[in-house]
């Protein structure tokens, strides 16, 4: 099976528990307003490999894993687009005994329940709390997402949530009271952040063309994130 991967970070340390093995898979959907990385979205673009090719990669970290509980992340773009070749790579990591994990919008082909099935922990990226402004800030239809949380639901899945606050958009009170509801719909939540928009990726817009739909939004300040995810924690 061959798939399209932009790029790989061999030693990240927030994708998931321990030393990871990143994997960016290229291509997505979505147009999420924040989005930092554009040049994942084609699916033309990034470098081919077997799931054997990659598997070989990771391997070579396989002692970090050990010793720091650790393994490998297959993220993006969006990695449920690529959903055969995700299988195919995720169960040959579960062969040779590597935790695996999935950053994802849940935006995908569907397979989920055999996706699932070689995966350890699931670290969701909830874009927003309803269709409206689901569609507003992704430009995608938030029912796709919601087959997905079914089916992470229905597998008992160990789960982190992660939500970008944007100022304005993202950051009210009524905002996360909405977004704790949907937390406290899945059975097997671990971890909840919050991740403070930025604008680092902007000049990266300007250089492929593409048009910077929060041009003008500020960052939003650690500090309030912190505060806002005491308060998320507090409802």
């Amino acid at each position: 099976m061959i798939g399209k991967i932009h790029s790989c970070e061999s030693m990240g340390l927030t994708d998931g528990p321990g030393i990871r093995f990143v994997t960016f898979f290229q291509g997505c959907k979505l147009r999420c307003a924040y989005c930092h990385n554009p040049d994942t979205w084609d699916f033309y673009k990034g470098e081919t490999f077997t799931s054997k090719e990659l598997l070989k990669k990771v391997l070579r970290f396989k002692p970090y894993f050990e010793k720091s509980g650790g393994g490998v992340t297959c993220s993006g773009g969006e990695p449920l687009m690529q959903a055969e070749f995700l299988i195919e790579f995720l169960k040959l990591c579960k062969e040779n005994g590597i935790h695996t994990a999935i950053d994802t919008a849940g935006f995908g082909k569907g397979s989920y329940e055999e996706i699932l099935k070689y995966t350890d922990l699931v670290i969701l990226d909830i874009k927003h709390i309803n269709g409206v402004g689901y569609r507003k800030l992704t430009g995608g239809n938030i029912s796709s997402f919601e087959i997905f949380k079914k089916a992470i639901i229905d597998a008992n899945m160990k789960l982190w949530i992660r939500h970008v606050m944007v100022p304005g958009i993202t950051d009210s009170k009524e905002h996360l009271a909405s977004l704790k509801k949907i937390i406290k719909g899945f059975k097997n939540v671990e971890k909840i952040e919050l991740l403070p928009y930025h604008n680092l990726g902007e000049n990266k817009y300007k250089a492929m063309g593409i048009p910077y739909k929060l041009e003008g939004i500020k960052p939003m300040s650690r500090e309030k994130t912190v505060e806002l995810e005491a308060y998320l924690n507090n409802i």
